[in-house]
């Protein structure tokens, strides 16, 4: 009864072979793209993470005198779709859902402030200071408030994937979602806030020092 079956797998032709080599990857290469959609079946193989990152190294350091005065924190969706053309989205294509969240610092750069800005009475009983116009840092994203709710790629990016050294890359939407939120942190309220809490701050530290009447002022 054995004999047949071998003298069948003897005279299997090379390119049946070699189909079956190919068809072989296949199933590997997509049931690795179906288990990448599925972390709790990944998981069951036991995979390892380990940070073998060198030390951060300090290139620079800067004097800061600004004060910062106030802080926003916000929080956008990103709805970055990419469409190709002649080609349906299932082919080509990508939409990706993203919650970006991050906050923005509102600032007195008091390093600006002149000898002329700063008045001063002979009794030392009333100051008068003019300083700069709050302005707002740079947006920073946050990463543990920040996620993606869905990825949908067409099937010529998701073979792409497999091959790009940085596979469902986040860095468009990341972008998008900062600028949007750099938009609305100009929209808000938040330097007038800053100007405020400074004011507020620095009649109190005068105060303290003596001085009966503070005046703060902002201006170019």
């Amino acid at each position: 009864m054995t004999t047949p079956v071998k003298r069948l797998n003897r005279r299997m032709p090379g390119w049946a072979k070699v189909l079956t080599a190919v068809v072989v990857v296949l199933v590997v290469m997509f049931a690795g793209i179906r288990l990448s959609l599925l972390p709790g079946l990944r998981d069951f193989f036991g995979t390892e993470t380990q940070d073998r990152t060198g030390p951060a190294l300090l290139k620079s350091i800067q004097d800061m005198s600004r004060y910062d005065a106030a802080s926003g924190n916000f929080q956008v969706v990103v709805d970055l779709e990419k469409d190709a053309k002649f080609l349906p989205d299932a082919i080509r294509g990508t939409r990706t859902l993203y919650v970006g969240a991050g906050t923005v610092d509102a600032y007195v750069d008091l390093g600006k402030v002149a000898d002329k800005d700063v008045t001063v009475d002979d009794d030392r009983t009333t100051a008068t200071l003019r300083l700069p116009h709050a302005a707002l840092g740079t947006p920073a994203l946050d990463p543990d408030r920040s996620y993606a709710v869905s990825k949908q790629r067409g099937l010529l990016d998701r073979l792409g994937d497999l091959f790009s050294d940085n596979p469902n890359s986040e860095q468009a939407v990341q972008k998008l979602a900062v600028k949007h939120i750099g938009e609305a942190a100009k929209d808000s309220e938040l330097t007038a806030r800053a100007e405020k809490n400074t004011t507020d701050m620095l009649e109190g530290l005068l105060h303290s020092l003596g001085f009966k009447e503070v005046t703060v002022s902002y201006g170019t």
